[in-house]
C-alpha cells in the first residue's frame, strides 16, 4: 500500500536502469501517485522522429538514435515543471545525458536479476539490441554497461517487489535528498 504521506514534487524524478528493470511501469504508477507529468523517454524519442525504435535501428542505426535520445533528454529536463521521467536503458551511455540527469533530478537505478530481465524482455520485438538469443544479449550488454548506472542518488531492486513497494521506496529516498538539499542551501 503507497504511503499516505504528501510529496511535494521539487525536482524531476529520473529513472535508469537496465531494460527490463521496470522503468516505464513504475514511472507512470508514480506519475499517476504523484499528480506529475510522466516523461517515457524511448516514446518522446518515437513521437519526435515519428518513427519506431526498431526503424529508427535499422534505418539510422544506434548512433542516430543515441544522438536523438541524448537530445530529447536534454529538452525535456529543461523544463521548470517537475516530472517523472523513464529513460531507457542505454541513456547511460552518453556521459553528458548522466551529468544532465545529476543535475536536473534525483536519479533512481532500478535493478532486476539476469533471470528477472529475461523473464520480462525475452519476445519483446520493439527491443532491437535483444536479435537472437535474448538471455546471451542481455547477459552481454549486461557486463558492458556494468558501472554505467553507478552515478544514481539511490539504488532499488525491482526483482519480486510488487509496484508499490518500489515507490514507497523511492519516494523515502526521494524525501531524504530534498531535506538534505534543503539543509544544504
Amino acid at each position: 500500500m503507497l504511503t499516505e504521506k504528501k510529496h511535494d514534487l521539487c525536482h524531476h524524478i529520473i529513472l535508469i536502469g537496465f531494460m527490463g528493470t521496470g522503468k516505464s511501469t513504475v514511472g507512470q504508477r508514480l506519475a499517476e501517485y504523484l499528480q506529475a507529468p510522466f516523461i517515457d523517454l524511448d516514446h518522446e524519442v518515437v513521437h519526435r522522429d515519428g518513427r519506431t525504435i526498431p526503424e529508427l535501428f535499422e534505418q539510422e542505426g544506434e548512433g542516430y538514435f543515441r544522438d536523438l535520445e541524448s537530445k530529447t533528454l536534454m529538452s525535456c529536463l529543461q523544463s521548470d515543471v517537475p516530472c517523472i521521467m523513464s529513460t531507457g536503458g542505454g541513456a547511460v551511455l552518453c556521459s553528458e545525458n548522466c551529468e544532465v540527469m545529476i543535475q536536473k533530478g534525483f536519479v533512481v537505478q532500478l535493478t532486476a536479476e539476469l533471470e528477472t530481465i529475461v523473464a520480462r524482455v525475452a519476445g519483446d520485438s520493439n527491443r532491437p539490441l535483444l536479435q537472437g538469443n535474448a538471455s546471451e544479449r542481455v547477459q552481454q550488454l549486461m557486463d558492458a554497461r556494468a558501472g554505467r548506472y553507478g552515478f544514481a542518488h539511490c539504488q532499488i531492486a525491482t526483482d519480486q517487489c510488487d509496484v508499490e513497494r518500489i515507490i514507497n521506496s523511492i519516494l523515502e529516498a526521494y524525501d531524504a535528498y530534498c531535506s538534505a538539499t534543503k539543509a544544504a542551501e
